[in-house]
């Protein structure tokens, strides 16, 4: 992340460090693989699972990033007036990043250590790994058709998996590192503690930069995404809430049973 940084400095543009985040676990995995003493076949599979996840997300950043200029996020932060964005920028934005990946990477960094073999818990972690490497590669794909479309200017993506969730992206990220500690715990039940991992990236993802930072964002942006956030599941795959209902029926809604059909659904 230093030598990142440095880079950033160079080419003017921090944003570069989105790039990085996916293949900064590949190195991780990787240098962690190398230097374990005798890795078991788990920890190998995991690696090459890694090395997929953090290939296709960095490469998915880099085709939609590259060539804009840097990231409005970024650019806002660099020209706040009185602010030295250089430093801000290697403990704010570099630093903490790195100190997350560190955290997070924790079930990565272990399983090396194990000779864990195949289990039945393997096998679900890998189920779990998969599942959510499809949720963030079908929702970007979708994410990125909807947007090349000029009609769908200033519109709310409501179709695919974004019809079921309002971040499929985020929910899959959510089951990949759950799925790599599922692979670590089935290596060794001793490595229950690795969950701070996947647990800090969850609370990342919902509450710190991920749902809630994007939607504040968003709200300000687009009205209809008001209405979306209404029926849609902000998180966890859910059926959509039941269309708003007109003025002259009213009076038929206002019964529990269907006021009920109109909350939002859960997270």
């Amino acid at each position: 992340m230093f030598t990142l940084w440095l880079l950033s400095l160079w080419l003017k543009d921090a944003s570069i460090v989105d790039i990085f985040w996916g293949l900064g676990f590949v190195v991780v995995a990787w240098v962690s693989l190398l230097c374990a003493a005798s890795p078991g076949p788990v920890a190998w599979l995991t690696t090459i699972l890694v090395t997929v996840w953090g290939c296709r997300l960095g490469g998915y950043l880099a085709w939609r990033n590259l060539g804009h200029g840097e990231d409005k996020r970024y650019a806002e932060m660099r020209n706040k007036p009185g602010r030295n964005f250089a430093l801000f920028s290697l403990v704010v934005v570099f630093g903490l990043q790195g100190t997350i990946m560190w955290i997070v990477s924790l079930p990565l960094q272990i399983l090396p250590t194990l000779d864990g073999q195949f289990t039945a818990i393997t096998a679900i972690g890998l189920a779990c790994w998969a599942t959510g490497l499809a949720f963030e590669a079908i929702g970007d794909y979708q994410l990125s058709r909807f947007k090349a479309n000029g009609a769908n200017q200033g519109k709310v993506l409501d179709e695919g998996l974004w019809h079921y969730t309002r971040h499929p992206n985020y929910f899959g990220d959510f089951l990949v590192w759950w799925g790599y500690f599922l692979l670590t715990l089935s290596a060794d039940s001793s490595a229950w503690w690795t969950a701070i991992g996947p647990a800090l990236m969850t609370f990342c993802l919902l509450y710190f930069s991920g749902v809630a930072h994007l939607e504040q964002r968003i709200k300000n942006r687009r009205p209809e995404y008001a209405d979306y956030i209404r029926r849609t599941s902000a998180f966890v795959p859910w059926p959509p809430a039941a269309p708003q209902q007109s003025t002259s029926e009213s009076v038929s809604s206002s019964h529990p049973a269907a006021s009920r059909k109109q909350e939002p659904r859960p997270l």
